[in-house]
């Protein structure tokens, strides 16, 4: 889990998401969500098993656009700003990039 100043500013705790398509329920992503609240958009810095790439954050299986790049005006941080109902996540124990 990385800890920084935007972790810390969100109260300091983290837990890992398995996020998954809403539409054909493929895995995208492991992700590191700081701090209590919605998931309404992803920090491209906080993505564990993959680096996304291009303007649209992607389903592989079924094409769907899920979210689209923005930089996050807050923060000064680029971050994939999800649609609504585009993905399904749910709580995992901690994953390790290496152990994949």
């Amino acid at each position: 889990m990385k800890k920084d100043n935007f972790s810390e500013a969100r109260g300091g705790w983290s837990r890992t998401l398995e996020v998954s398509c809403e539409h054909c329920g493929d895995h995208i992503a492991f992700y590191q969500k700081d701090g209590p609240g919605n998931l309404r958009r992803m920090y491209v810095d906080r993505f564990i098993d993959i680096v996304p790439k291009g303007r649209e954050l992607i389903c592989q299986k079924c094409n769907r656009v899920l979210g689209t790049l923005i930089i996050y005006e807050k923060e000064l941080r680029p971050a994939y700003r999800l649609y609504v109902d585009s993905i399904t996540k749910k709580i995992v124990p901690s994953v390790h990039p290496a152990s994949m």
